[in-house]
């Protein structure tokens, strides 16, 4: 979700914040940032979107976004949006989507998961695939796809290129969220500025990130919010005896850990809380046979 902005995006010149109050998830965000204390500036937090005022804004919404909810008592879950045709499941487990040689502008995205709570999301699995510079998806291998899981902190950064465009498309990064254990929320980032999102059918202003230029590459920011309770998720427990275990939907594995399933070994090579559809065959970038 789009985070709020600073005063001079308001039309009424107001401070975000100030009717509201600070926001529990603002002082979250702001002391995960800084490892001390909150930053609050002009009666506001600092946001994902707002964490390098230095960098030259690249583009700007072209008229206020409705500000974030404040988490005091739950915060509006991210929204959902086309899946789209281009979606292949056991993407690599990754961060970094640009090959070598790719062509394109270099594009970070960065930000956190949230549950309704304020409180960060661990171990999400959020899945990213988009078009290359041409605005073609790679259907025949796993260029411009990948997954990763969000730190303790519930934050996650994806490095790749800006997406091209296509026919009847704005500039758009798909992506699915999943927090342990949860549903999966299917939905879209977008980029502020484009000609075309006012006529893209699927555009969401909601979905819409913060975009700044740094040096020759750009920097994007969003927060999901999923609809659960943040870091409810029991911590993994040790390896039962023998370092081996029958594998069970429900468990907390970490990294090493040791199942059997079928009468074959896997060894967990990232920890996660399973579930049924995530048995060790099906998922390989969670298991890896011995």
């Amino acid at each position: 979700m789009p985070t709020p902005h600073d005063e001079t995006d308001r039309p009424d010149g107001s401070v975000p914040g100030e009717s509201r109050g600070i926001s529990r998830k603002g002082l979250i965000k702001a002391a995960l940032l800084t490892g001390a204390v909150p930053l609050v500036t002009g009666g506001g937090v600092a946001w994902a979107r707002d964490r390098d005022h230095s960098a030259t804004p690249a583009r700007r919404p072209a008229g206020p976004l409705a500000p974030t909810p404040a988490c005091h008592d739950g915060d509006e879950p991210t929204v959902p949006n086309i899946e789209g045709p281009y979606f292949k499941p056991n993407s690599p487990l990754r961060t970094n989507l640009v090959g070598s040689g790719m062509p394109g502008t270099p594009l970070t995205v960065s930000g956190y998961v949230f549950g309704r709570d304020c409180a960060p999301v661990s171990g999400a699995l959020l899945d990213f695939w988009q078009a290359d510079d041409n605005g073609a998806y790679d259907m025949t291998g796993f260029t411009l796809r990948g997954h990763q899981f969000s730190t303790a902190q519930g934050e996650f950064t994806l490095t790749t290129i800006m997406p091209g465009l296509y026919p009847g498309r704005t500039r758009h990064i798909h992506v699915k969220v999943q927090a342990p254990g949860q549903p999966i929320l299917t939905t879209q980032l977008y980029f502020p500025g484009e000609p075309r999102n006012s006529t893209d059918a699927y555009y969401d202003v909601r979905l819409q990130m913060t975009v700044q230029q740094v040096g020759s590459g750009e920097q994007a920011t969003f927060d999901f919010v999923l609809d659960v309770d943040g870091n409810t998720t029991p911590p993994p427990t040790d390896p039962p005896p023998g370092g081996s275990g029958t594998w069970a939907a429900g468990t907390a594995y970490r990294a090493g850990d040791q199942v059997t399933y079928d009468s074959v070994t896997y060894r967990c090579v990232q920890a996660h809380t399973s579930m049924t559809g995530w048995e060790p065959p099906n998922v390989p970038a969670l298991w890896q046979r011995v």
